[in-house]
């Protein structure tokens, strides 16, 4: 069936439409923001909240030699300062701007260390707003208000009374910026990324009171609306759930030691948003990779999840989230089978409808390709692609619509405009999306079905998991239901994708692919379609992309309709197993 493209046009003007109202309305607000006054230049730094994420004192001798590597990109500067550079990526200047890598100095402890901090602080206030624009968007600048703050003691020790009044005038300055754009940014997580940067300043420096009340009431106004029920975020976006807690844990404590009545959505958040984390996380403590997920680093979600006082166990439904999680003996599966994103928060969503991944104690078996720490759009692209997901695809076309510079010119002018002001957002996906969960008799079951390809190709995709109450068993079924006449070369291809170092070998003359873990253990593949090994990539890797496999079934959905097909562990793993190919793989 032809793509409806009419109506991809008519959904590209409403966003448009949208968002040139959202832009007017947003002027009209900062202006009267820029009117409103504020509290005025801090007096004094009350009190330095701590850092929870992980800090390596080994980067402070990088930084200190003029080695600054973020985002998976270094810049080596030969003695200037690092702020006379263009920022090699994005994600590299958001790093650099955020100031995050001065927990790195602190951490190292040495006088050599804390004077590099406070140079290199002085030297971007002496900038006197020649900073680049990067610098001064809502999440950066926040970031750097709370790094700054948090790290005075590293800063400010030692320090004379002018550099003190001048960094207090810098604090000020981020405040005002803030201020102006709070409650106007089109995106939803700048808004609260603003409310949790004044917060911070309102509790940690004296004379912020108005910026306080505010930032509270937005905190607490942004924090409903943005953490659901079930405890996960809007975006769907696990990292988003990392982040915030990194930030709202920290800031829980300041109102208790400022002896200040903490927020009741704050607490609420907070409460929920814990047990959502251990539902994403796997038995070797990484979180699963679906809708904008890459790298987890290290000890971040242990050192997140030593904050639950109840200790809660995960959560296994997550209905507003859209997310299943089915868990016996060793075995655990995590489905994603919900709707695309709210569109001014879909910017690092993926097409991975009905997608999962499956693992066997600390061993993930069947992964996503995961989002890459750093690449360019075109791999993103990919990345973010229904084939990079553990899933089904039909003509190896995406189940959602990716905001493209495409089409007509005024399509093109349209998206470009949208892009640079939501990102390359999710302008269309499955909406009519259908979960049923089944818990008894010794078997988990989750049957679950999305539109996602009606429009373009006529049909629905059904799939079915059955896990067995010992572990032992994963059993899966996926069906195409027509809902207009099917063309008969329509191809849908069901992909499984393997975890880095999982080799998988398929027999001769068989529809049977044996597993071999890194670990020995042993698991079987059989499908009522003769399957096919094929290579893939692993995006969220620490060290970059990975070279993997992936196990593919093909199929015409108007011949053969549905598939089955299990996973099941082998008592013992066989004696030889042919080593995989060396070769790297194209992308998927």
């Amino acid at each position: 069936m032809r793509v409806d493209r009419k109506r991809e046009h008519w959904q590209l003007y409403g966003l448009a439409a949208r968002e040139a109202g959202h832009a007017l309305r947003g002027g009209a607000a900062r202006a009267l923001a820029a009117l409103r006054p504020g509290s005025g230049r801090p007096k004094r730094l009350l009190l330095a909240p701590q850092d929870l994420r992980t800090a390596d004192p080994t980067v402070a001798g990088d930084i200190y030699a003029g080695h600054f590597v973020f985002s998976g990109r270094a810049l080596s500067t030969g003695g200037r300062s690092p702020f006379s550079f263009d920022a090699p990526s994005r994600a590299w200047g958001e790093a650099l701007y955020g100031f995050g890598w001065l927990r790195h100095l602190r951490a190292a402890g040495t006088p050599l260390a804390q004077a590099n901090a406070r140079s290199l602080v002085d030297e971007f206030i002496s900038r006197n707003g020649r900073a680049p624009k990067l610098s001064g968007e809502i999440p950066v600048l926040s970031r750097r208000l709370i790094s700054w703050i948090s790290q005075s003691p590293l800063i400010l020790e030692g320090a004379d009374h002018t550099f003190y009044q001048r960094f207090l005038r810098a604090i000020g300055r981020a405040v005002r910026d803030l201020r102006h754009a709070a409650g106007t940014h089109p995106l939803p997580q700048h808004r609260l990324a603003a409310a949790i940067g004044l917060c911070y300043a309102g509790l940690c420096c004296e004379g912020l009171d108005s910026d306080l009340r505010h930032g509270t009431r937005m905190l607490s106004r942004e924090l409903d609306r943005q953490i659901l029920p079930d405890g996960g975020h809007i975006s769907r976006n696990p990292q988003s759930l990392v982040d915030l807690l990194f930030d709202l844990l920290p800031l829980r404590q300041i109102f208790a030691s400022r002896q200040l009545d903490i927020p009741e959505a704050l607490l609420r958040a907070v409460d929920r948003m814990l047990p959502m984390l251990r539902l994403f996380r796997h038995g070797d403590g990484t979180l699963t990779h679906m809708n904008g997920m890459g790298t987890t680093v290290a000890g971040h979600v242990a050192t997140l999840l030593t904050y639950d006082d109840m200790r809660s166990r995960p959560i296994h439904q997550a209905p507003h989230s859209g997310y299943q999680r089915l868990e016996a003996g060793r075995t655990l599966v995590i489905a994603d089978v919900g709707p695309a994103p709210p569109v001014s928060l879909s910017a690092c969503a993926g097409a991975g409808c009905l997608s999962f991944e499956f693992s066997s104690g600390a061993q993930r078996i069947i992964i996503n390709c995961g989002l890459p720490r750093t690449a360019g759009k075109d791999v993103v692209r990919i990345a973010r692609s229904t084939p990079a997901h553990s899933t089904a695809s039909v003509q190896r076309a995406s189940s959602c619509r990716f905001l493209d510079r495409n089409g007509p010119w005024l399509d093109r002018l349209l998206a470009g405009w949208l892009i640079d002001r939501l990102g390359p957002v999710v302008l269309s996906g499955p909406h009519a999306i259908a979960a049923e969960r089944n818990d008894r008799d010794q078997i988990l079951s989750l049957d679950a079905s999305h539109d996602g390809y009606r429009t373009r190709y006529g049909l629905r995709h059904e799939r079915r998991w059955q896990l067995s109450g010992d572990g032992r068993r994963l059993e899966g079924e996926d069906g195409f239901v027509p809902e207009a006449p099917l063309a008969e070369d329509l191809e849908a291809e069901i992909r499984f994708h393997l975890a880095p170092g999982v080799r998988a070998t398929l027999a001769e003359r068989s529809s049977v692919i044996t597993l071999i873990l890194p670990n020995r253990e042993a698991w079987q593949f059989e499908a009522a379609l003769e399957p096919q090994i094929e290579d893939s990539v692993f995006f969220s890797a620490t060290e970059g992309p990975r070279r993997t496999r992936q196990i593919v079934l093909t199929l015409r959905p108007a011949v053969t309709p549905s598939v089955r097909w299990r996973f099941e562990r082998l008592d013992r793993a066989p004696e030889a197993i042919a080593p995989d190919s060396a070769r790297i793989p194209e992308l998927l």
